[in-house]
């Protein structure tokens, strides 16, 4: 059974992120944990009548936290839920990240699905929004659902790499069970400038990316172009793709093709998935 960690503010967009979720593992037996932290301020004071007043505070917002758990239960309880769904509500008085972590390590969580806000989507990962926070310092697979996402069954999902990194097993089997999920097919993508050829060590990687995928539908390709954007996008709209699978040693290298500042020239991660995989 899958340990799925569902972080809720109960935002419009945490909510879509739920929907999609649902959908996506909506033949797969799971155990959904859904988590509001209310995160304790950077400051507080030292005196007795402080922590006192700080005490009354704790109760009060957990108490608020477990009502609005409740009321979310009813909603998806009304959509309504796939019988292979089971469902945990907590709620916590503490920095956000610290209770990701904890989470993730007594559930034994295999993913983490979480919403992304705004016209700018992911690109605000690279900006200390929760979401983005993490993606870098919490070791759990990353499902990122933008906003505007609507579900539809990812028929094909990209995987771009620069085929310098050697590829852990732990990532691969993360990405297979992903493609396996819907029987999607996996398109590795790789960009390059004009003229580049794949060196002894990017051919060698690539070779072994192909044994290990032997028994998924996949499919390599190459774009050429120093517009890094423009070439991901252009092979993305393309292609139809449904949803981008990415290393997340590789953040920075994605983060020139994904995060730029240029939001009006990028639409497609504004509601594209987007699943983070670690190490």
């Amino acid at each position: 059974m899958l340990q799925i960690l569902v972080p809720t503010d109960f935002s419009k967009n945490a909510w879509n992120a739920i929907k999609y979720g649902l959908k996506l593992f909506e033949n797969t037996n799971c155990t959904f944990y859904l988590l509001h932290v209310n995160p304790i301020p950077s400051y507080s004071g030292a005196g007795s009548s402080v922590k006192g007043s700080s005490q009354m505070v704790r109760e009060s917002v957990l108490k608020e936290s477990k009502e609005n758990l409740d009321q979310l239960l009813l909603r998806i309880k009304n959509i309504p839920a796939s019988a292979k769904h089971s469902f945990v509500t907590t709620a916590f008085h503490d920095f956000f990240v610290d209770s990701i972590k904890r989470e993730v390590e007594t559930k034994k969580i295999d993913l983490i699905i979480m919403g992304t806000k705004g016209s700018s989507g992911l690109r605000k990962v690279t900006m200390g929004s929760n979401t983005g926070d993490v993606i870098t310092k919490v070791k759990c697979p990353l499902l990122a659902v933008p906003e505007n996402a609507i579900f539809k069954k990812p028929v094909e999902i990209t995987f771009p790499t620069d085929y310098y990194l050697g590829y852990d097993l732990k990532v691969l089997n993360t990405l297979v069970e992903m493609v396996n999920l819907n029987n999607s097919i996996l398109r590795v993508l790789h960009i390059s400038k004009k003229g580049e050829e794949l060196s002894e060590e990017q051919l060698k990687n690539k070779e072994f990316l192909n044994d290990f995928l032997k028994d998924i539908e996949h499919s390599f390709h190459s774009l050429t172009g120093t517009d890094l954007e423009a070439a991901v996008q252009c092979f993305t709209e393309s292609r139809d793709i449904d949803m981008i699978a990415m290393v997340a040693k590789n953040l920075n290298f994605f983060q020139r093709i994904l995060f730029r500042p240029k939001v009006e020239l990028i639409s497609y991660h504004t509601d594209i998935p987007f699943l983070v995989l670690h190490e």
